[in-house]
């Protein structure tokens, strides 16, 4: 009898744990986010793509694929810079608007100024292009960079995500800054699958959870 107390007294720790991550899907677009493309995504370009985004004032999100590396470097973009001769690592396809412009996602300390959007504790996208030049100079190591970006319209995201095409997730700055992003896709949704899976069985047994939706779920 003691033994059984301890493991719902587990099941309800744990309970609460998964209820925290999946309460938050009410509103799963008011913050930084990565989204994952559900298999329902048919798309030739959002298909199996994982991107992260951010909210605007003005309603629209703006995002950036994490997994569309391309054939280029900075060295080749601009082969008079010689700064951008020490960057080895690709140039991602950020998106589809604006692809002639740089963007660049930073891993640095402190806080974020007026220039700059935050994603989470310590990481930041610069869309100025002097403020392009200073990380590609001093932190390129610990950047990435985007040519290119996603912008949806109000409501355009909220709606993709009732339609079942993206999953949800908190801002990681390890799957952000990721070296090599081959099988990315297909990580994130087997463990996506197998979270939903959980908090359905533990409901099976004991339903104390809500059922699982296109938002966030622990990762």
């Amino acid at each position: 009898m003691h033994i059984y107390r301890i493991t719902i007294g587990a099941m309800l720790s744990l309970a609460t744990v998964l209820w925290s991550s999946v309460a938050v899907a009410a509103n799963p677009t008011a913050e930084p986010a990565i989204l994952v493309a559900t298999p329902a995504l048919q798309d030739q370009l959002f298909g199996a793509s994982v991107l992260v985004v951010t909210p605007l004032a003005s309603g629209e999100h703006i995002g950036f694929f994490l997994n569309r590396p391309t054939r280029m470097k900075l060295s080749e973009m601009f082969p008079d810079h010689v700064p951008s001769k020490k960057v080895t690592e690709p140039v991602y396809l950020g998106g589809t608007e604006n692809v002639e412009a740089l963007f660049a996602l930073v891993q640095r300390q402190g806080r974020a100024d007026a220039t700059q959007i935050q994603l989470a504790n310590n990481l930041y996208i610069e869309v100025e292009r002097v403020r392009v030049d200073r990380v590609i100079e001093k932190e390129h190591q610990q950047a990435r960079f985007f040519a290119g970006i996603v912008i949806w319209q109000r409501g355009e995201l909220v709606s993709e995500i009732r339609n079942n095409f993206w999953y949800v997730q908190d801002v990681d700055a390890q799957i952000v800054l990721r070296k090599s992003t081959a099988g990315m896709w297909e990580e994130l949704v087997k463990r996506i699958e197998q979270s939903k899976y959980a908090i359905t069985a533990m409901n099976a047994t004991h339903p104390i959870l809500p059922a699982p939706s296109a938002g966030r779920f622990p990762e």
